[in-house]
């Protein structure tokens, strides 16, 4: 997804340099205005005939300036680690997911259940099983965990990816499967929260109202400056993925308030082992 973004933003900039309108550039690979459109969004696959074809022409004829963007053209259709659980991967989280294990920073605020980056195997299982009304076979719950548990890495590799969560604090009082899992989870982030790229705070009750009323949402930044924040918000049966300057604008300021009014990351970790005793 990333790939195709990064992609799709150069050869926008190439067609806009050289004074190409969508409709021709459609026009010389057979294609319509609006595919173009979606392929400078990076929401479609590329060709790597079909990049070629544009490269050439908007004037792109030189090996070494050719040759990078072809190679991100294959890059892209490379399918994602993720790809492998697509048996219980919805595909509207599909994308999500990409964009998440890509992103050099990720802010969120959760107020139902504990973000899945930081979730315990047991905790994830007791959210994965009571997600669903109907009876779900053993094999496919256990199969969204290890999903859930496999998108956890981000935060442990060597370049791991900067965390800012704010939780609610229902999200610490709601014993998902039994007050053992609650008290192990509550043990699990306040280890988590002592790791350099993970800042974690609370929205205690004492805090009342706070900025955060819409609900819970998903920052992501990206190391590639070409790639736009985007926000990240999740439905019952879909998602929805904001990328227009003012409205992640919007949502980064209540992340930043969110933040300077809640508890502090050390307050945090002390009430994580108050509300250890109490579960």
């Amino acid at each position: 997804m990333v790939r195709r973004i990064l992609l799709g933003s150069q050869l926008r900039r190439l067609r806009e340099t050289r004074g190409v309108t969508r409709e021709a550039a459609g026009y010389a690979i057979r294609a319509s205005e609006s595919k173009i459109s979606r392929m400078e969004l990076g929401r479609v696959s590329f060709k790597a005939r079909d990049v070629a074809d544009l490269l050439t022409l908007y004037g792109v004829v030189e090996d070494v300036e050719r040759e990078p963007l072809l190679n991100l053209a294959r890059e892209s259709s490379i399918a994602g680690w993720w790809h492998s659980y697509s048996d219980v991967l919805p595909s509207w989280f599909q994308t999500y997911v990409g964009l998440e294990g890509a992103a050099c920073a990720i802010d969120t605020y959760e107020v139902q259940f504990v973000h899945g980056l930081l979730q315990t195997e047991d905790y994830a299982h007791a959210v994965v099983s009571s997600g669903h009304r109907e009876q779900v076979p053993q094999s496919e719950v256990e199969r969204r965990v290890a999903l859930r548990m496999a998108r956890q890495k981000l935060l442990h590799q060597e370049n791991p990816a900067q965390l800012r969560c704010v939780l609610d604090e229902a999200t610490l009082r709601r014993p998902f499967g039994s007050h053992a899992i609650l008290e192990a989870q509550l043990a699990h982030l306040a280890e988590l929260s002592e790791l350099p790229n993970i800042t974690l705070q609370i929205t205690s009750f004492d805090l009342g109202g706070h900025p955060a009323e819409s609900g819970a949402f998903t920052v992501l930044s990206f190391p590639e400056p070409e790639i736009p924040d985007v926000v990240y918000l999740e439905q019952l049966t879909g998602s929805l993925y904001l990328d227009k300057p003012d409205e992640v604008g919007q949502y980064a300021g209540v992340m930043r308030r969110l933040t300077d009014n809640c508890l502090s990351p050390e307050e945090t970790r002390v009430y994580l082992h108050k509300l250890r005793q109490l579960a």
